[in-house]
């Protein structure tokens, strides 16, 4: 975790110290969820980048199951 200083008004100090008193948790912890919302809200996920890269990551594993019997006794 990396630390950063930020300016705030002396009322979203105060929002930010009620708010902190209210749910339990610390100002930085308040502060990194909104950054998370706003990341969230503007970054754009590229799915179908990340659903690519999964493939074959179950090729190769012994411990699965036997996939094809399985569909077999479920076709039946």
């Amino acid at each position: 975790m990396h630390r950063t200083q930020i300016y705030i008004t002396q009322k979203e100090r105060g929002s930010l110290t009620k708010l902190s008193k209210k749910t339990g948790k610390t100002k930085s912890e308040l502060i990194r969820e909104a950054i998370d919302k706003l990341i969230a809200e503007y970054v754009s996920v590229d799915w179908k980048q990340i659903f690519l890269s999964s493939s074959g990551i179950w090729k190769g594993r012994k411990d699965l199951p036997d996939f094809t019997l399985i569909r077999k006794d479920l076709d039946r």
